[in-house]
């Protein structure tokens, strides 16, 4: 996944390189589905059609902008844990544990398949948690903790608006 900046570039905060590497690796993970759940929610804001289309298509719009923010945060945390984050869909495809479908669904299937995917995305924020907590990266963790709690967040609302 991510490699490692140039061993000439010293850093030191107190956290190993090797606990920087397990982080940064669980961070990829995490931008890769972030990432791919940012891409699956435009494409339903752009394409949502039915009864529901003006509450969908701005409630997309509101999701797929925090995530957008979100994956910045993400992919600098990653670097300024000395590696390089990941930034192609060749890459993303091989970590994401989201998944794609073909064509187009209907609005209702539209919330549950991000319902779906924002819970993927807290499975995978919460496997990068242990690895922050022992090497005492709090930076990291409070990232990792703030977005598990937007997308439960996101998730609840998706599932409220299915009932």
């Amino acid at each position: 996944m991510s490699t490692l900046l140039d061993k000439s570039e010293s850093i030191n905060i107190g956290i190993t390189d090797e606990q920087r590497s397990e982080i940064a690796e669980a961070l990829g993970h995490l931008l890769a589905d972030s990432y791919m759940l940012y891409l699956k929610t435009h494409n339903y804001h752009w394409n949502v059609t039915g009864m529901n289309f003006q509450s969908l298509h701005a409630m997309f719009e509101e999701q797929y902008t925090g995530l957008a923010q979100a994956i910045d945060d993400i992919a600098e945390q990653i670097r300024s844990l000395g590696h390089f984050a990941p930034g192609s869909f060749k890459e993303y495809s091989k970590m994401t544990t989201i998944t794609e479908e073909e064509g187009l669904p209907d609005d209702r299937t539209m919330v549950k398949k991000l319902q779906e995917a924002n819970e993927a995305v807290i499975r995978t924020a919460r496997k990068a948690l242990p690895a922050c907590e022992e090497a005492g990266d709090e930076a990291t963790l409070d990232l990792v903790t703030e977005r598990i709690r937007t997308h439960s967040k996101v998730a609840w609302m998706l599932r409220s608006h299915l009932q």
